[in-house]
């Protein structure tokens, strides 16, 4: 066994097969209830002895219940807690790779099996994974306390604290506190976008990577008409005693009540397609202004950022059942409405698939809307404003026992961990692995360290308009046509080495450009109170 040691005292944890040593469960700071529920989170006590964290530490209050990870039990409250993978277990000074897990804000947890550090520790690199509050916990309004008392964006407070841990006691795991990158995906990759512009996170990070970053944020209006709505479905008064005096579990519970009501019911507005209540707030202190605009302005010029989306995102969530079905000329239209989108955007979409299903076009328009406009104008705005920044797409596809494998929300995931092994990402990526899908982690894997490490994954940097944008695709598929969720998809954009180089992949010529014109207009956040 290795034991560390941190700051609040020794932890012990164990070595993999690979030589890897893992630590598991390691409080960043307090739980989170009780006097200090709806807090900015307080530092962990300290231990005498040597803790054992060779297992993971408690999820955050949800409902959700993914595969191969653990669930939340009511009563679990030390669950702000980190997760360490090291390749130097007795010293070294090793880049630093931090990442915060997504699912809409409100589920999820550190202890995914998709989320393992391994592989990356082997690529070289210390990976730490993060547990934060989550849903009402993390991200709801809470009124009328006293200033300051309970702030909104509690989640974010809670990834500023693991990263003060890293950088007081990653040194003790090989790592190097000055060379660290925080990494996310869809909401976790919102999340990356507000700690940069965050005056908190100031110097905790000098490099980000953004894999399909989820729009919106939320006004302050939005956030506390959500918790209206949530008080109401608990019974509860909306007031901060009302909240408080509310058990987790029952949150949780009027929260997804709250949810299906928005489902049931067409006329609810933009919540009806994909109700997720919450998001971090733009409450002009802890995330004082919008990221993209922020952004714009060079607030995060000396961070390096790598943004990816997936071809076909919104084709994962209508897979598992979380949105609404648009499958009339009809619908799709009051689904543009709803949103405010402007008429030439959906035609626009439409022309590029004149023959295809409504459904088809409402899930590329939606795809682009929730997640890839976004990151395009993420890269784009870093760009504008300075910053060194890297965009790629990720396109793989093949056909499997059940037809078309979508590059859809979330497959790149395993990807890039070099996790495509693990049963429970079987139905992400279609099935079990091919040796070319384990070619393109490793090419995946290998960008991810060389960014980490040195801020260079691998291609040109964007420079916010046109440029280059690396497409991960298998190389037995690098003629396949169009995924389906974005213009200008042709050939010129499957330029790669030859099948079995895998040694540096070639960037293509910009073919976005097209959607980023439609979407110009449109400006995020998009919902309404």
């Amino acid at each position: 066994m290795d034991i560390f040691k941190t700051t609040s005292g020794a932890v012990r944890g164990f070595r993999a097969s690979s030589g890897v040593v893992a630590a598991l469960g390691i409080p960043y700071a307090a739980p989170p209830f009780g006097a200090d529920r709806f807090r900015e989170p307080r530092p962990a006590a300290a231990w005498d002895g040597v803790r054992d964290c060779t297992a993971f530490g408690p999820v955050a209050p949800q409902s959700a219940e993914l595969p191969g990870a653990p669930v939340w039990s009511p009563g679990d409250e030390d669950i702000l807690t980190v997760n360490v993978w090291t390749p130097a277990p007795d010293g070294g000074s090793l880049p630093v790779l931090v990442w915060i897990h997504g699912g809409a804000y409100t589920f999820g947890s550190s202890a995914q099996p998709d989320f393992d550090g391994e592989a990356l520790a082997r690529a070289g690199l210390v990976v730490v994974t993060v547990n934060y509050r989550l849903g009402f916990e993390g991200f709801g309004h809470v009124p009328d306390a006293a200033d300051g008392e309970h702030p909104d964006n509690r989640g974010l407070l809670d990834q500023v604290a693991a990263l003060r841990w890293v950088r007081s006691d990653i040194a003790a795991f090989g790592g190097d506190p000055g060379n660290v990158t925080v990494a996310g995906q869809s909401s976790g990759a919102a999340s990356v976008a507000c700690l940069m512009v965050m005056d908190r996170a100031r110097g905790l990070f000098r490099r980000a990577i953004a894999h399909s970053p989820a729009s919106p944020c939320h006004t302050r209006e939005i956030a506390a008409a959500t918790t209206r709505e949530v008080a109401a479905a608990a019974g509860r008064p909306a007031t901060a005693a009302g909240l408080r005096s509310t058990s987790p579990e029952a949150l949780v519970a009027a929260s997804d009540r709250v949810v299906d009501d928005y489902r049931r019911d067409p006329a609810s507005g933009s919540r009806h397609y994909d109700p997720s209540l919450y998001a971090p707030v733009l409450d002009g202190d802890v995330l004082p202004t919008d990221p993209l605009a922020a952004l714009a302005a060079g607030v995060a010029r000396d961070v390096d950022l790598l943004v990816c989306h997936t071809t076909e995102e919104y084709r994962l969530l209508d897979a598992v059942g979380s949105s609404a079905k648009v499958t009339t000329e009809e619908q799709l239209a009051q689904f543009a409405r709803d949103f405010g989108l402007p008429d030439a955007l959906v035609a626009g979409y439409r022309a590029e698939r004149p023959d295809a299903p409504v459904l088809d076009v409402y899930l590329a328009v939606f795809g682009d809307l929730l997640f890839g406009a976004y990151a395009d104008r993420l890269a784009e705005r870093q760009a504008r404003g300075g910053g060194r920044t890297y965009l790629s797409r990720f396109d793989r596809r093949r056909t499997g026992p059940d037809g078309p494998v979508r590059a859809w929300h979330c497959a790149d995931v395993p990807f890039a961990f070099g996790n495509v092994d693990e049963d429970c990402v079987a139905f992400l990526i279609g099935g079990a692995p091919t040796p070319a899908d384990h070619e393109l982690s490793r090419r995946m894997v290998r960008a991810w360290a060389g960014f980490a490490a040195t801020g260079d994954p691998g291609w040109p940097p964007f420079d916010g308009s046109t440029g280059t944008a690396q497409v991960w695709r298998t190389h037995e598929h690098e003629g396949d046509g169009p995924g389906g969720a974005g213009f200008g998809t042709d050939d010129a954009r499957a330029a790669g080495p030859a099948a079995g180089d895998d040694s540096r992949d070639a960037p293509v010529a910009d073919d976005r450009a097209a959607v980023r014109a439609l979407w110009a207009p449109v400006h995020f956040p998009l919902l309404r109170p």
